[in-house]
């Protein structure tokens, strides 16, 4: 077989990450007034916004209709299989994610506290039970 004949695979890139959400204007607020995401695109029942730079972008989609678009049911509780990571430089700025995650309607799940492999770390949850693990190594 010749390199011209060898099937060509295209790794999976993350470009945009989208939640289903329960309402999309509380989901707003939160991501955009108390954790400082920028918005890119404003539709009825739909945002994306900048997450930083280097980042993926993050969608907020009403729930029963991200569920009508990838053809599963709405219904669906608990764990979700997933949870989303910020990687920080220090315990300082761990701890003020956390606080303006708290501060925009978000709950403390695992308060911010040293890890037994030499990091700190917690986890907060979005209002609509996303979880984020805000972390450092240092």
């Amino acid at each position: 077989m010749s390199p011209k004949d060898k099937e060509v695979t295209v790794p999976p890139k993350a470009s945009v990450i989208m939640l289903g959400v329960k309402d999309v204007d509380r989901a707003k607020r939160f991501y955009v007034e108390g954790l400082g995401c920028e918005v890119d695109q404003d539709f009825p029942g739909f945002v994306r916004c900048r997450l930083g730079e280097g980042s993926s972008m993050l969608a907020l989609y009403e729930w029963e209709a991200a569920a009508q678009d990838a053809g599963v049911s709405a219904e669906g509780s608990g764990f979700r299989g997933v949870s989303f990571h910020h990687i920080t430089d220090s315990r300082n700025a761990v701890d003020e994610v956390m606080r303006a995650a708290e501060a925009a309607g978000g709950a403390v799940v695992k308060a911010a506290a040293a890890a037994e492999w030499g990091g700190y770390f917690g986890y907060f949850s979005d209002p609509d039970g996303y979880l984020w693990k805000i972390t450092t190594a240092a």
